[in-house]
């Protein structure tokens, strides 16, 4: 389909919004008319109040002429004096794609390259173009696969797709705002009816009655089936585009492979899934590790560490960009699946071009380091900004203590609740490793292995928390869960002790989870004196000696 046919369907489906917004003020209208002619004055009042706020909503669509602008555009912009070897490549890239270069490259945090024009008069005129290059795509492939990449996005444009996407993204706002307005009322009403019913039932429950169940099952139901005509509509704008959204993909697919190698193409998109999946966990697992407790890896490398996992896992993700994804991520994504895109680049003839390794991607760039911390203050809030930066070893063993620590805490405020023990709560709050803490904790586990001795630790034990299966247990059973959880309880308390007074370490691995170092011989020692610990005549003096030796590593 040619621009122009798919220029003419984006109107249509866009006006078609139009169109389903005046047939229901038309039905909304016929309504009124029948409650005035034939209803009681009170249910009529009642009528034009409904078909007055269902109107609202789809007026203020109707009248969303623009699409609206963001307060600001996102990235970092980079200019040609800043990244001159970027940008020559691109305008040569450009140049072969056989289309105007973009006006403006910005950097960003994603895993992803885009591009995007602000196209007039419905796109019948060009506008500012801007291509979106996240630096974490660009740690994670060599220079040849980035620029099949680059090549891709700038077939976009010579496809006139960002021209026209103005249309389609205009319907699909229209869609999305009107939708969002009825479901925001019915949330509010059901709101509004939980309230006066809790209400209810809290006047029933003081003259000693019982109270009813809440039901808000017929609150907001106007709300929510104009909410779902709207949404079906969207839906079938979706699937009336998708197919020349896949078709514009695969389009670009073939000018990256004409003008980057074939083979560089198909392995760049062959890499584009398993780098998105290694970002994802990159970001969970070590980025956003100390988060929680106030902590980030250092300047630059929040984004930016994520090419020593990749280098790390270079095996892991060899294998995972054998096996492609053969369905779309979302049921109306505009992609086609990649394993169907890499079928299409590999059948075609084989040009000559190998996809040899080269060298990285980032040597396109005059400074990465500056790249990437740039994009950090851009993209972190304030408060992430303002928190404190330590090296990756440190950052390991700092947080995965603190999380030692607060997930012990359950247990050691059991244990100071037991007869004759020191409440060290107050020395002990927080999650710092302080020294005041340090001697709180090693104080717990002295009272912890006191009340192993003495039998009142299953009591301790008792009142934790329990999965449904062990709290239905009984005899046998419940003693043997019990016995499963004073063992996991003991042995992350004693973790907790000795890397508080620092003879046990986190060490940090980009290759597998973090590992706990244990002073010599307490890797051999500890199984056996748990399991001495947790018997049925609980002998507590091994791990009482294992306590009292060993210095810090």
């Amino acid at each position: 389909m040619g621009a122009t046919l798919r220029a003419l369907r984006a109107l249509v489906l866009l006006a078609g919004f139009h169109l389903l917004g005046l047939l229901l003020l038309a039905l909304l209208g016929a309504l009124d008319w029948v409650a005035w002619r034939w209803a009681p004055a009170v249910w009529a009042l009642k009528t034009y109040a409904l078909s007055f706020v269902l109107a609202v909503p789809v007026v203020r669509g109707m009248l969303m002429l623009r699409t609206p602008r963001d307060e600001g555009v996102a990235g970092v912009p980079v200019t040609e004096a800043e990244e001159p070897r970027l940008w020559a490549a691109v305008r040569e890239l450009a140049g072969r794609v056989g289309t105007r270069a973009p006006d403006e490259i910005r950097l960003t945090a994603d895993m992803n390259a885009a591009v995007t024009e602000d196209a007039r008069l419905l796109g019948l005129r060009g506008g500012t173009r801007r291509l979106y290059l996240g630096l974490p795509l660009v740690a994670g492939l060599p220079e040849a696969r980035l620029r099949a990449v680059l090549a891709h996005e700038l077939g976009h444009y010579a496809n006139s797709d960002t021209r026209l996407s103005g249309i389609t993204e205009r319907s699909r706002l229209h869609v999305a705002r009107t939708v969002g307005r009825f479901e925001e009322k019915s949330g509010l009403k059901v709101a509004k009816e939980r309230a006066r019913q809790e209400r209810k039932s809290a006047r029933r429950v003081a003259k000693g009655k019982t109270a009813k169940e809440v039901d808000t099952t017929g609150a907001g139901f106007s709300y929510r089936v104009m909410a779902r005509i709207y949404t079906a509509y969207g839906r079938f704008s979706m699937r009336a585009t998708q197919s020349g959204s896949r078709r514009q993909e695969i389009a670009a697919d073939l000018a990256a492979a004409r003008i980057a190698g074939r083979d560089a193409t198909a392995s760049a998109l062959r890499a584009l899934p398993a780098l998105d999946t290694a970002h994802e966990f990159y970001l969970n697992s070590y980025a956003t590790l100390g988060v929680e407790f106030g902590m980030l890896p250092p300047h630059g490398e929040v984004f930016g560490g994520v090419r020593h996992l990749l280098d790390a896992r270079a095996e892991e993700l060899a294998g995972m960009r054998a096996e492609l994804p053969t369905e779309p991520a979302t049921p109306y994504d505009s992609h086609p699946p990649t394993a169907e895109r890499v079928a299409t680049i590999e059948s075609l003839p084989d040009d000559g071009r190998s996809a040899e390794e080269d060298r990285p991607a980032f040597a396109l760039f005059a400074s990465p380091e500056a790249a990437l911390r740039a994009v950090e203050d851009a993209t972190l809030t304030p408060e992430a900004l303002s928190m404190r930066r330590l090296d990756w070893p440190e950052l390991v063993h700092a947080s995965m203590t603190a999380r030692y620590v607060r997930d012990t805490e359950p247990l050691r405020t059991a244990i100071t609740e037991l007869p004759g023990t020191r409440d060290d709560r107050a020395a002990g709050e927080g999650t710092a490793l302080d020294l005041g803490l340090g001697l709180a904790i090693a104080r717990q586990t002295e009272a912890f292995l006191d009340a192993v001795d003495t039998g009142a630790v299953w009591d301790l034990v008792d009142r934790l928390p329990k999965s449904e299966e062990a709290a239905a247990a009984t005899g046998r059973a419940a003693r043997e869960f019990a016995r499963s959880s004073l063992r996991r309880e003991l042995a992350r308390l004693l973790t907790t002790a000795l890397t508080a007074d620092g003879r046990a370490r986190w060490q940090l691995s980009w290759s597998a989870p973090a590992s706990l170092l244990l002073p010599d011989g307490y890797a051999d020692e500890l199984p056996a004196a748990l399991d001495a610990a947790i018997a049925d005549r609980p002998d507590t003096e091994p791990l009482r000696k294992l306590l009292a030796t060993g210095g810090a590593l």
